[in-house]
């Protein structure tokens, strides 16, 4: 019997570092996962007032950063890394958040540097500059080092929610999905929020699920009283 024609794409290099560094995290690094979800009808009001008033365009992603960065503020551990002998536990004195970034290259993760200094218009500015350097292949070795904690979202393909796997480098990744519209009980009464999916993976060799989960609602907490992050 003839044998049907195959079709054979041949691995990028990006794909076979890609598809190396995820095998090895996945071989080498225990995850602990846990999801929640955030209440972000509050946050998309403030930023279109913000963006407003300040004359600057602050995305949704902007302050999903910078909450990450506020959170591993309150929570150091997520700023952390285990050394070669696998024997100890260092916290990094700055630390980093990177975003995923589809590029024509291939995903990417670009970092905000010293994040726990930075205002939202100062990470702002640094997403916007990153993610328009990832677009046209203009990162340099600099912008993919030092990401503690990943943040990466699918919302705009339609994905309601969704679990990473965390890089190498870094002890957690946050995966967020689409703002949802949802009847969700306030204060006795039906309303209609804008909800959306946050999920979590972290590094169990340095952080416990009570850690993880404390770490993660402190990200809620920020995203669901946003007027905290433009102070």
């Amino acid at each position: 019997m003839a044998q049907a024609a195959q079709n054979t794409l041949p691995l990028s290099r990006v794909q076979k570092l890609i598809g190396y560094l995820m095998l090895k995290s996945k071989h080498e690094k225990p995850c602990c996962y846990m999801e929640t979800h955030a209440d972000i009808t509050g946050l998309i009001k403030l930023r279109k007032s913000f963006c407003k008033e300040t004359g600057t365009r602050v995305t949704t992603n902007d302050f999903f950063v910078h909450a990450i960065a506020c959170a591993i503020k309150k929570f150091p551990l997520l700023a952390s890394s285990i050394d070669d002998t696998a024997e100890n536990i260092t916290i990094a004195e700055k630390f980093g958040v990177g975003l995923a970034v589809a590029a024509a290259q291939g995903l990417v993760v670009p970092v905000v540097h010293d994040t726990a200094n930075m205002s939202i218009l100062e990470v702002a500015a640094k997403t916007d500059e990153l993610v328009k350097k990832a677009r046209v292949n203009k990162l340099v070795l600099e912008d993919f080092d030092g990401a503690n904690v990943v943040l990466s979202g699918l919302g705009m393909y339609g994905i309601t929610s969704f679990l990473a796997i965390t890089p190498p480098a870094s002890t957690a990744i946050v995966s967020i999905g689409k703002f949802d519209n949802k009847a969700v009980a306030v204060n006795g009464n039906i309303e209609i929020r804008k909800m959306m999916s946050v999920a979590l993976a972290t590094d169990k060799r340095i952080v416990n699920e009570f850690y993880a989960a404390r770490f993660l609602n402190c990200i809620i907490e920020q995203l669901e009283n946003p007027e905290s992050l433009i102070v």
